[in-house]
């Protein structure tokens, strides 16, 4: 009998407990595991990450009010009241490369783990939290591999061995676990305007002898980039994903793509940018920061980024989500106030074509440039 489920199922992001990238480091007291962890952050300032830590305190006045306490160079710090709640830290957590946990107080999906005699009771009781274990370091040379750590662990010693002092190894292998995290990156070229200035359908029209949209589709996979059409009703193709979310235009399209795959970043292309190419695209990719909300092109001399040729990292998602939440579907207002990383290129390669005028007006531009060539 096949079991009912009650509710949809949905593709999900990779997770560990409580971070989409998380460490556990334990084996120490939890000096040494902050010491580790604000040494190595030093070394890899370029990324966001994060420190998920208990407090020492045996009795504190339970908080009342919230405060926010903004300065200027942009530090906030934030004193509040809440439970642990898994569910609540993969959202407070999304936005971060790696979060660092200690171990002494909260399990992690991986770990590292600090050979200190002084904690061999501490690291028997929690034996079975080390099921992914990522390098060792020892504390000291008298550190040692304890007895029962290799009854349960054959192979222990084969993984990396650090010493506490070398931080820049360390870092180098945190880095490296960083790193192996990189979204996958895939294509979405946006099909389903309503096309109402144009009086038809925008992908359809003709700049280089077929679809535009075809157009499009070609120049991301010239890339190697698997790429999709987003419809506003699909056809029953493979290629196409269709709006999940209704009536938001782009906004829609690039949400219905994360719900599709929200593991992969997806590099959105609309099909009324006749003018971008293959050197757009290709400077878009060498310019692309997985440690920021979204990579998009700007125009030199525009104020604003243009959300239409943008690659929209997994950390975006949920910002979308939250920006839908307060009534808002435009993804330039997102992007606009988000941490971005920027490419300007020349305005003319982002031109738009809304109207007739302007697709005939392109179109003489292209013939031209093309007898040029």
């Amino acid at each position: 009998m096949k079991k009912h489920q009650k509710h949809t199922s949905l593709v999900r992001r990779n997770n560990g407990i409580y971070a989409p990238n998380e460490i556990a480091i334990l084996g120490s007291n939890c000096g040494n595991i902050s010491k580790l962890v604000s040494e190595a952050s030093r070394r890899l300032s370029s990324f966001n990450l994060g420190y998920f830590d208990a407090s020492h305190a045996k009795e504190v006045d339970p908080n009342t009010l919230s405060e926010f306490t903004f300065h200027h160079e942009g530090n906030l710090s934030i004193s509040t009241k809440g439970s642990i709640n898994k569910y609540q830290q993969r959202l407070d957590f999304a936005q971060f490369d790696l979060v660092f946990i200690n171990g002494n107080h909260y399990q992690g999906e991986r770990q590292v783990l600090i050979l200190d005699s002084a904690k061999e009771a501490s690291v028997l009781k929690r034996i079975e939290q080390l099921d992914n274990i990522q390098f060792v370091i020892k504390l000291n040379e008298e550190s040692r591999y304890f007895d029962f750590l290799e009854e349960k662990y054959p192979k222990i010693k084969e993984l990396p061995c650090y010493s506490f002092e070398d931080i820049d190894a360390i870092a180098q292998h945190f880095q490296s676990i960083i790193d192996e995290k990189k979204p996958a990156l895939k294509g979405l070229v946006l099909t389903g305007g309503k096309s109402t200035r144009m009086g038809q359908d925008k992908s359809q029209l003709y700049y280089y002898n077929k679809p535009q949209k075809d157009v499009a589709k070609q120049l991301l996979e010239n890339e190697g980039i698997e790429t999709y059409f987003s419809v506003q009703q699909s056809s029953g193709h493979e290629n196409e994903i269709h709006d999940t979310f209704l009536n938001l235009g782009p906004f829609g399209g690039v949400c219905s793509a994360f719900q599709k795959d929200p593991n992969s970043a997806w590099i959105v292309l609309a099909t009324d940018l006749p003018f971008v190419d293959n050197k757009l695209i290709r400077r878009l990719l060498e310019n692309r920061n997985v440690t920021k909300v979204a990579t998009a092109i700007k125009g030199k001399n525009k104020q604003f980024v243009e959300p239409l040729v943008t690659i929209f990292e997994p950390k975006a998602y949920p910002i979308l989500l939250q920006y839908l939440a307060q009534g808002y579907s435009c993804p330039r207002k997102m992007l606009i106030n988000s941490d971005v990383e920027v490419v300007e290129v020349d305005d003319d390669l982002i031109r738009n074509v809304n109207t007739p005028e302007e697709y005939q007006a392109a179109l003489n531009e292209i013939k031209e440039n093309t007898k040029i060539v």
